[in-house]
């Protein structure tokens, strides 16, 4: 009885961490104070949060953005397919 007890008080102890909502790579180029304040958390502590989605999606959309303002295109890459057809 003693040990249901005290499993069940130690069980209410458990620290749960906050979920966060993981943003789209667009909505991260439209929000540039988010993007950049989920930036420097990334850097801040890259052994735990680079790969994150919210990291990768927030990088992807910096990436795109800098890429736009040089003027690199996107260029999606040809299938098999496509090149036997030519």
């Amino acid at each position: 009885m003693t040990l249901v007890a005290i499993l069940s008080i130690l069980s209410g102890c458990k620290e749960e961490k906050p979920v966060d909502i993981v943003q789209t790579v667009d909505w991260y180029k439209a929000n540039k104070v988010k993007r950049l304040e989920v930036l420097a958390k990334c850097k801040d502590n890259p052994g735990e949060m680079a790969n994150t989605p919210n990291c990768v999606n927030a990088r992807s959309a910096a990436n795109a953005i800098t890429h736009s303002a040089r003027g690199i295109i996107d260029v999606k890459p040809l299938t098999a397919d496509e090149i036997n057809k030519r």
